[in-house]
């Protein structure tokens, strides 16, 4: 009697085998059911297996909120091409086996109930190639999400252009890249899931010009297959080459998340961009009119400095994660690379959506290893340039966060154009269509720090500073010594009270007694309070007017102009 024909009184029967299913990652036998339950998620190795798009669709919009849009028919053999098959033929057999008309199926729905257009690919439909029909499918999307003024998503699974359409197919790329650069330009937000796996004239069109770009964790992405590319340049390919890990390191995607993280990401990331999201509602737990206070006015200028640069003190993602509501991390410059000493996302703070970037020290000798000390490389400003964009294109005023002892100084960061890179983001942001609130929270040196500094409102914290060099270098320089690093800050006059008093802060945020490491939660209120305050009084100013002030406010910056010294101090009860 074989294993599988024993029974036992009042045990049910094993599965049949057809209840099970190996994975094609690792070889794992899997029950169907359990891996339904997790998501087809191999839970041996990890391995995401390959989803059709209804059922993509079932893991993502909210219950039964799918209503599909349907698509006349149209001729499909635009060349009357034949290969070892009739491509009509091809087309009739993918139908039968996907059960789908074409390889992407569009529709509106519900996510954390957004309303959101879909465009989800189909592998299983001639490996999720792009021809004429599935262009005009995915321009349509984009077309209707114009149309209604609603976010897109779009889940992207596909070998590339589909050959069979020839020339036909290649256009698509413009065509459904054009249909993307209306939405860009209507400020409407859009999300692209990239999924195993996604390339050739998908990954070269839409597929990478989402707002936000999301990889499915170990999915394949990229312009040529990783076979093409080794007949072609007969060299050896890193072993995560082209897989979503390989695009977040090289600043080429936002984020990579498991199956199961995606639809919560998705709903935080619409959240945070709805257009009718209420801008500067009222905290009722705050109070607006609580009275300013002088801070001490004699502060020595290199006490200021030995506080700014203390470890403890609190970094960017220290007071994302106390001062502000939610906020989710954008990576990369979509070029190079991605650059941790420079942190960037969107953020919500007091009814106020935002774009956050700040600089990024850690506090352990890890932590600041691993951030470049707070010192970022030019990668670091590109994508904080395209923080900066995305900000414009969607509305939403920018908070930046400076601490930074300078942007880096080694041989890559100028090989790959530092200067420029500063330059740049000067430029962008001193042009920038929405309001930029800065907050010096700790060091700020040189043209580096100044990159974040280019905005309407700067704040400077009570023991923070700017400086056009470091007490140390102006010392090594004009004393010939660094040891005269103290006697360099008195004479460059470093602290806040001067840049208040010379026009360059607006304003000044007072710290707990000590310094903000002696009590970050309370300093996290306190930073909270100021730039929301700020946040409401730019709310809704008009373009032209904000330009024309900011342009005034860089004019009159001059001399010290013996303004008094005075610093926001909300009373502000403990929120809970």
């Amino acid at each position: 009697m074989t294993r599988s024909s024993m029974t036992t009184p009042g045990v049910s029967a094993p599965p049949a085998p057809t209840d099970w299913t190996s994975c094609p990652a690792c070889g794992w036998l899997l029950y169907r059911r359990r891996l339904e339950r997790d998501l087809h998620v191999c839970p041996e190795c990890d391995a995401h297996l390959r989803l059709g798009a209804r059922a993509r669709i079932d893991q993502l919009v909210d219950p039964e909120s799918f209503a599909e849009t349907v698509f006349p028919e149209r001729e499909g053999d635009p060349l009357g091409f034949t290969d070892l098959r009739a491509y009509p033929d091809r087309l009739r057999d993918a139908a039968h086996r996907s059960g789908e008309s074409e390889a992407v199926v569009v529709g509106v729905a519900a996510i954390g109930g957004t309303p959101v257009v879909l465009a989800v690919m189909d592998f299983g439909f001639l490996g999720g190639s792009m021809g004429v029909e599935v262009g005009r499918r995915v321009s349509g999307a984009a077309g209707l999400a114009l149309e209604r003024g609603l976010p897109l998503l779009a889940v992207c699974a596909s070998g590339g252009a589909r050959m069979q359409e020839g020339v036909f197919s290649l256009f698509q790329m413009a065509r459904v890249s054009e249909a993307f650069g209306r939405l860009r330009e209507a400020g409407l937000f859009s999300v692209c899931v990239l999924t195993d796996p996604t390339y050739g004239g998908v990954s070269a069109s839409f597929a990478t010009l989402a707002s936000v770009l999301v990889g499915e964790r170990g999915a394949h992405v990229g312009f040529a297959g990783p076979r093409v590319v080794q007949e072609t340049i007969r060299a050896e390919l890193p072993r995560d080459f082209q897989t979503a890990e390989f695009l977040l390191a090289h600043g080429l995607v936002d984020r990579v998340e498991s199956r199961a993280e995606l639809r919560p990401l998705l709903v935080r990331l619409l959240a945070l961009h709805a257009p009718d999201r209420p801008r500067g509602e009222v905290d009722e737990e705050a109070d607006p009119t609580a009275p300013d206070v002088t801070p001490p006015p004699d502060s020595d200028p290199w006490d200021v400095v030995q506080r700014a640069r203390v470890v403890e003190r609190p970094t960017t993602l220290d007071y994302l994660h106390t001062a502000f509501d939610d906020f989710v991390e954008l990576h990369g410059d979509r070029a190079f690379g991605d650059d941790p000493a420079l942190i960037g996302g969107v953020a919500s703070i007091g009814g106020h959506s935002v774009v956050v970037l700040g600089h990024e020290k850690g506090h352990s000798v890890r932590e600041r290893v691993a951030h470049e000390f707070g010192m970022p490389h030019p990668e670091g400003y590109r994508k904080a340039m395209r923080l900066l964009g995305h900000a414009e294109v969607h509305g939403l005023p920018v908070v930046t966060l400076v601490d930074t002892p300078g942007a880096h100084p080694g041989p890559e960061a100028e090989e790959h154009g530092q200067s420029h890179a500063i330059a740049e983001i000067i430029m962008r942001s001193s042009r920038l269509r929405v309001p930029v609130v800065s907050v010096v929270t700790g060091e700020g040196g040189s043209g580096g720090a100044l990159a974040l500094c280019t905005s309407d409102r700067l704040l400077v914290l009570e023991n923070a500073y700017l400086s056009v060099i470091s007490p140390e270098g102006c010392a090594a320089i004009l004393w010939r010594t660094s040891t005269a690093a103290p006697t360099a800050a008195r004479a460059m006059r470093l602290g806040a009270a001067h840049l208040y008093r010379s026009g360059i802060a607006t304003s000044v945020v007072a710290e707990p007694p000590g310094g903000a490491h002696t009590d970050p939660a309370e300093a996290a209120r306190l930073l909270r309070a100021a730039v929301r305050r700020e946040l409401d009084e730019l709310a809704g100013q008009d373009v032209d007017a904000l330009l024309a002030a900011r342009s005034r406010r860089f004019s009159r910056i001059d001399v010290d102009d013996g303004r008094p010294v005075r610093a926001l101090q909300p009373v502000l009860p403990v929120e809970r």
